[in-house]
């Protein structure tokens, strides 16, 4: 089984992450956001290296990594599908990453001089 096209954004070397790392990037991302939901198939090593021209070792590093987080689950002979709570598990590592850029925009802030009001106020600019 193929597995559906993923629309991962641009992967790129110039990015300065590692290939892999934003392939699993953006998988969380299309979890994440419900566009792919729980048991859906995802593509093979193969097709998705071909989508993204980078090597299969590039794709299985990405997808045994997700496995390992429980986001996504092989089955011998049948594909690669995203697990039950592959949402929950790949939310949960966005809120991670927004906590982790809010601490330090925080840390920046008080590094500036801003106070908690303007803090709010630069925030609530941003949404």
């Amino acid at each position: 089984m193929a597995g559906r096209t993923l629309h991962l954004g641009p992967i790129s070397l110039a990015s300065g992450a590692p290939l892999y790392q934003q392939i699993v990037a953006g998988i969380k991302r299309e979890i994440a956001s419900g566009r792919l939901a729980a048991g859906s198939a995802m593509p093979s090593f193969r097709v998705l290296a071909e989508e993204l021209v980078v090597s299969l070792i590039t794709v299985k590093r990405a997808y045994e990594e997700l496995e390992r987080e429980g986001i996504i689950f092989r089955r011998q002979g049948l594909g690669t599908f995203v697990a039950a709570n592959g949402h929950d598990r790949a939310r949960d590592a966005h809120v991670t990453l927004v906590q982790d850029a809010l601490r330090t925009a925080v840390r920046a802030a008080r590094d500036a001089g801003l106070s908690d009001r303007e803090l709010i106020q630069l925030l609530r600019k941003e949404l």
